[in-house]
């Protein structure tokens, strides 16, 4: 899998290195939150605004539905979802992001800088440039949120590895599972690990069930030093051998293990892929097994 499109899943795995490798301005006083975002998706994503002050109500909105228990889990996907959007035009574009951090609280902007950032490490790790194809993958629906928690969970019981860094592993890797395609250089399953080294941490395991492939995670962590905080930056470069996979990981970990409704946002997250078409969504259902043109990928899925 060609990393072109921010916040996809990364091809390095488990035993597959990767290539070598601001302040937040002072904040006003708080927008008002605009409306809930729509749960439309669409051919390109969530249409987010391009004036600064306007994405930033956009994203406290959207934060501030993810934040409440008290919202649906309908509100909270489709607020997440908007979200994502407006981190990956910031990431895209970074001279945007200085005066949106401006327009936000100290709270969001943090939330909002970290995700930026993270999503502008992984672009980073990207090879090439947008081209005009789209992936030859799969996208298959995640485990619920819940089954995945407590999949995690049982993982950090048996190894030690925090649920949270489990969680943003598989986020980074394949969208917790939603991308069920193997990467270029052969590596499979919601963790992608190479089989060779599945061979030796995958506890007899299934590759491609998300169970099993969580705990053989958790495993690979532990026996690199991952069951601890002065281990885990050693454990995650073993996982991929770039340091910016390893703070975009702890970007995202560190969010969830401090708020953990920043899982559920996280989990909803949509597979995108950048093209010279701009960024095409790529939904449950898509399965290609060999690349094809966006435009007529489009053209044939895009309302008349």
């Amino acid at each position: 899998m060609a990393v072109l499109a921010l916040l996809a899943a990364l091809t390095a795995c488990a035993g597959d290195p990767a290539p070598p490798p601001a302040a937040t301005p002072a904040s006003p006083a708080p927008p008002t939150p605009t409306a809930p975002p729509s749960d439309e998706i669409g051919p390109h994503g969530p249409a987010v605004p391009e004036e600064p002050v306007a994405l930033a109500r956009t994203v406290e909105a959207a934060q501030a539905t993810i934040a409440d228990p008290a919202r649906p889990p309908a509100e909270v996907a489709a607020a997440a979802r908007t979200a994502q959007v407006a981190y990956e035009e910031l990431a895209f574009h970074p001279d945007r992001l200085a005066p949106v951090l401006a327009a936000l609280p100290p709270g969001p902007a943090d939330t909002t800088n970290k995700i930026v950032t993270a999503g502008r490490d992984l672009l980073g790790m990207a090879r090439g440039v947008p081209g005009d194809e789209l992936p030859a993958w799969r996208v298959v629906e995640p485990l619920p949120p819940d089954r995945l928690r407590t999949l995690y969970a049982e993982a950090q019981d048996r190894f030690g590895v925090p649920w949270h860094v489990l969680a943003a592993v598989n986020l980074v890797e394949t969208r917790m599972g939603r991308i069920a395609s193997n990467s270029e250089a052969g590596a499979r399953g919601p963790m992608q690990f190479m089989p060779s080294t599945w061979a030796s941490y995958g506890l007899g395991g299934d590759i491609d069930d998300p169970h099993d492939a969580i705990l053989g995670a958790a495993n690979y962590l532990r026996a690199n030093g991952g069951a601890t905080d002065a281990g885990l930056d050693r454990a995650l470069k073993r996982y991929n051998n770039d340091v910016r996979y390893v703070r975009a990981v702890r970007a995202y970990a560190g969010l969830m293990a401090v708020d953990e409704r920043a899982f559920l946002g996280f989990h909803a997250w949509e597979v995108y892929f950048r093209t010279t078409s701009g960024r095409v969504h790529l939904p449950v259902g898509y399965d290609e097994p060999a690349a094809i043109r966006a435009v007529d990928f489009l053209a044939r899925t895009s309302p008349r």
